[in-house]
């Protein structure tokens, strides 16, 4: 009986052996397998680490460093101006650059994608929050003779007749300081600053907050807007302006004055007694 028992769990063990033997062998022959397909798959799509967006980008961000990172990408899908290692995004010394148009998480970062370093994504970047972009028609004159550039600041003077009669309102055409100290972003559809040249412009966009843009509208339909260019390190405020013809010639305005004509009284004197009457009596020429 113990003989039987012996060869029993001889046998037991052997077959327990065998299996795990053969398991080892499966196991492995998958791991070669699969090792063979991940080399083949390899081989088989090519790929070079270009840089792609590290996270949601929007227009008119700024891209930082720690924005973007090397990834692998499919040599056969390699997109039109991509950076990499070769042509880096920015280098050193460099400004950021600024999302043109909005990148997706893992998006490939291209150049068509970004502005140049130091640049803006367009009239959107350049206004502050709370602002508004209003276009001013301008011509060689009010706009001071093609010298504006995007960035400089200007005084914005009005000139128009004010209606009615009264003598305490301006007389004639009157030229009045509305807007001090207004930030151009553009010149016609000119955003950049690094185009020297003297253009004569026919608009040109400012920033300005929704009571400005209110104002400007309604000075704009009503009579003349005139631009005065400010000095770049200038930091003063203009004081309230206002000049009609009256005060441009030096003409002082004509007191009317209202005499008070005395009322004529006429009387007649009657004697009642011991006593002197006067009675009035209407006049007669």
């Amino acid at each position: 009986m113990r003989l039987v028992f012996g060869l029993v769990l001889i046998a037991g063990l052997g077959l327990a052996g065998f299996a795990v033997y053969m398991a080892q062998n499966y196991i492995g022959a998958y791991q070669s397998a699969l090792e063979q397909e991940r080399a083949k798959s390899t081989t088989a799509v090519p790929t070079r680490p270009i840089y792609v967006a590290n996270r949601a980008i929007t227009q008119g961000e700024t891209i930082n460093p720690e924005d973007i990172r090397l990834a692998p990408w499919p040599v056969e899908l390699l997109p039109e101006e991509y950076f990499d290692e070769k042509t880096p995004f920015t280098k050193e010394g460099e400004q950021p650059r600024v999302a043109i148009r909005g990148l997706d998480k893992n998006e490939a970062v291209t150049a068509v994608k970004v502005s140049e370093p130091g640049g803006d994504a367009g009239l959107t970047s350049r206004l502050d929050r709370g602002q508004r972009a209003f276009a001013i028609k301008v011509d060689v004159a009010s706009g001071v003779s093609g010298f504006l550039r995007p960035g400089d600041r200007v005084d914005v003077y009005w000139t128009g007749r004010v209606p009615g009669n009264d003598p305490n309102l301006p007389q004639g055409d009157v030229t009045k300081l509305i807007e001090t100290a207004v930030r151009l972003i553009a010149i016609d559809q000119m955003s950049e600053t690094e185009n020297a040249s003297t253009t004569i412009a026919r608009t040109v966009t400012v920033a300005a907050s929704p009571q400005q843009v209110a104002a400007l509208a309604q000075a704009q339909s009503t009579g003349r807007l005139s631009l005065s260019l400010m000095a770049a390190n200038d930091d003063t405020v203009a004081e309230a302006i206002e000049v009609d013809q009256r005060s441009l010639l030096g003409i002082a305005a004509k007191k009317q004055e209202t005499q008070a004509q005395a009322l004529e009284v006429c009387t007649i004197r009657t004697r009642r007694g011991a006593e002197v009457v006067e009675i009035p009596i209407p006049c007669t020429n």
